[in-house]
Parts: structure tokens; sequence; C-alpha cells
């Protein structure tokens, strides 16, 4: 369900791409705040399992999607690098960790303390920025943080234990958004491999299961289509975000997040009935305001941003995605001070030999635009 360029490109014409972005923003954040109910439907399954199908189907969707756009060199480029591999392994143990929870916490009614998680990571991720990338934030920024941390510690102190759901889908989603963004893989091939290294374990438990006849796959044609849906829940809104964040701005994108948690937490109190008392309402209200300060930082600080094109992804996932091709390289300044040279002596030549200063203007022009 992210992180950072701040800004954004030229306002496009009215039906035009940004357009097509909204349609696609919404579709992925209003499908992440409603995935609750999905996951509600296969409450009576072990979480483990659960997340098993989820990996195990995904993986297949994924792998389909991957070849079906071309991009399989791209994917297993990945695998080539040493490093890459590495810090892949521990994105796929933090991925893993944070549907866990996830699915766990809807299973036994904790949904209100997820959507506390995901309103958190946006603010987290600032602080991550602060700390390991040397970031530099403006008071609001820093204030958000401050006041969110704040709402975190009343509701500890009030509930008498720590909201360990929220800090760990927090925590967990933060780093491995962090980590996604020192490697250059994006979002699409990044979660293939992720869920293609999960796969051979995710599979022997569930052949582990089924032999034991312990597994929910075959216990009905219901469950067994709910549960082979769960690649379907994790795959079609990665795929709209990635198509949304091609065409958007990044504060747009920004603030189009906040629809997950609010889906998540209106589904926990008006239709599940989770509790929502004092101590909720303080620390919610804490969150809430921390949240509106950091949209207006962000929103002050893209303004002073000269315009850098469309946002570059970054991940569910908060990971660098499908980022635009790098600016182009200056010539060496060896070369550059050769083609100076040609063109003054293309000059006096033309001088020599009678042409008249109008035929020589355009030279000089490209001679100015190659310097």
């Amino acid at each position: 369900m992210r992180d950072p360029s701040l800004e954004p490109s030229a306002p496009s014409r009215p039906g035009g791409p940004a357009a097509a972005g909204v349609v696609y923003g919404l579709a992925a954040y209003l499908a992440w705040g409603v995935a609750p109910v999905y996951f509600k439907a296969v409450a009576a399954v072990p979480a483990l399992e659960v997340l098993a199908h989820r990996i195990v189907w995904s993986a297949l969707l994924l792998a389909a999607w991957v070849a079906l756009k071309g991009r399989l060199a791209t994917t297993l480029g990945a695998l080539r690098s040493r490093r890459t591999l590495a810090t892949l392994a521990v994105t796929t143990l933090l991925i893993a960790l944070n549907w866990l929870t996830f699915i766990w916490a809807i299973a036994n009614d904790r949904l209100l303390h997820a959507s506390l998680g995901y309103y958190i990571n946006p603010l987290l991720n600032v602080a991550l920025g602060y700390l390991f990338l040397g970031e530099r934030h403006s008071r609001l920024h820093l204030l958000s943080f401050a006041l969110a941390g704040l709402g975190v510690a009343y509701l500890a102190v009030s509930l008498g234990t720590l909201p360990w759901v929220a800090l760990v889908l927090a925590v967990s989603f933060g780093v491995y958004g962090l980590l996604r963004k020192t490697v250059a893989v994006d979002a699409l091939s990044g979660l293939s491999v992720e869920t293609a290294l999960l796969t051979p374990v995710a599979l022997a438990g569930l052949l582990w299961l089924a032999a034991r006849g312990q597994g929910a796959f075959a216990s009905s044609a219901r469950m067994s289509l709910l549960l082979a849906a769960a690649g379907l829940v994790t795959s079609l809104p990665l795929l709209w975000f990635t198509n949304a964040a091609r065409r958007l701005r990044y504060t747009t994108v920004g603030i189009l997040q906040y629809l997950a948690p609010t889906g998540q937490f209106l589904l926990a109190v008006a239709v599940y009935g989770e509790p929502f008392g004092r101590a909720q309402l303080v620390s919610f209200a804490c969150i809430w305001t921390a949240l509106f300060l950091f949209s207006l930082a962000s929103l002050r600080e893209s303004r002073r941003t000269a315009p850098t094109g469309p946002a570059s992804l970054r991940v569910l996932s908060g990971s660098p995605c499908d980022a635009s091709a790098p600016p182009r390289r200056r010539a060496p300044a060896r070369r550059r001070s050769a083609a100076r040279a040609g063109c003054r002596s293309s000059h006096t030549a033309g001088t020599r030999t009678g042409h008249p200063p109008r035929s020589r203007e355009p030279s000089r022009r490209r001679c100015r635009q190659s310097g």
C-alpha cells in the first residue's frame, strides 16, 4: 500500500494521462481500503496458510504479467547481482512479516490497529529518511512526527499495552521501503522476485498440509476460490498503483494514499464494531493532525521545487519503480573545448571567405548549444 521526489509535471489536458492516473490511483487505494473484507471472508483459515496462498497465487500472476509485458530480462537481471539479491532477500522477509501481521490482525479483530499502522507509515518514512538517508525536513515535518509519536504513546498508556500490530505494520513497511530505495529494481520486478523467493517455502507448507488432510483449499469449492483469489487481491492493486504513479504528481499520490487506512478505519468501526473509545479517539486525533501538518509541509515544499515530471514509483511498497530515463549527460570538458575550438575556426574561415554575418549565426547558435 511507500516514498520521494516531490513535484509536479506540467498540467495535463482533461481526459489525459493525469485523469487516467487519478482513476488508477483511486482503484488501487480503494482496493487496499476494502481488502479487509476479503481477509474477513477467509478468517477461519489460519493466518500462515492464508499467507502461503497469497504468496503462491501472487507469484503465478506476477510471473504471467511480467512475461506478458516483456520484463523477464529485467526481472532475471535482479538475480545476477549478489548485493541486489541479498537486499531483496531481506525485503522478502519484511513483506512476509507485514502481510502475516495484517492477515492476523483482521482475523483477530485488530483492524483498527492495522489502519493506525498505515496512517503512521508516511510519518515514519520521514523519520527513516532523516536518520538513514540524510534527508532534511521542515519543522512542520518534524512536528508531525512528534505528534504521531505522542498519539501512539497515549494509546499505549491508556490501554496498558503497546499497539504492537500498528507498530509492526508501520516499521516493517517503512524499513521495506527504505531498503527498496537502495536497489535499482522497479516495483513489479521486485515484488515478482520477492514472491518467487518465498514460493518454495509457501508451496512446501501447502503440500504438507494437504498431505495431512488439514489444508483448507480443498475443503469446499467456495473456500478454494477465495484462497485462489488471494493472488488477484495482492497483484491487481499493485498494477493499478504502478499505472497511477507513472501519470500523477507525487503530491497527488501522497494524498491518495490516505484512502486505504481511512477505508480500513471505517470498516473497523462502522462494519465490524471494533471498540473506539476515548483512548482511540485521542490517539487518532493526534495522528490525523500530524498527517494534516505533514501534507501541508509537503505541499509547501513541492511549490518551491522546480517541476520534475511525473511521480517516480516508490512503494508498496515505497520502493523505486519504473524510474524515468536518466537525464542526458553533458559531454566531457575536453570534448566541449574541442567543439568550441572547431566552432571558432569555422567562424574565422567563414570571415576569410567573405560569408555574410547572417550565414554564420546558425553556426554560432550550434556552438552555444554544444557548450
